[in-house]
């Protein structure tokens, strides 16, 4: 299968040689995220809570720039 590599600009670069996500086929894998500002790739500075929003923001990004939404993930690990 065809493995289409998903960057978008919305979410913090990957500070690796990973990919922010993979699309194989209509599966899409999005790598971990940590609460980076994608503009600035600073840490969020806040609370706990000001962190989760950031990564959960994150990670919408990732999957809207792979056409889906955080509504279409089956498996998520915190």
């Amino acid at each position: 299968m065809r493995r289409e590599i998903i960057a978008t600009e919305s979410a913090p670069r990957a500070i690796g040689p990973y990919s922010q996500a993979v699309k194989v086929g209509d599966t899409v894998y999005l790598s971990g995220q940590i609460p980076l500002e994608p503009g600035t790739m600073a840490l969020v500075e806040g609370d706990f809570a000001a962190q989760i929003r950031r990564v959960f923001d994150n990670l919408s990004a990732v999957a809207k720039a792979a056409g889906g939404s955080l509504d279409d993930i089956v498996k998520l690990n915190v």
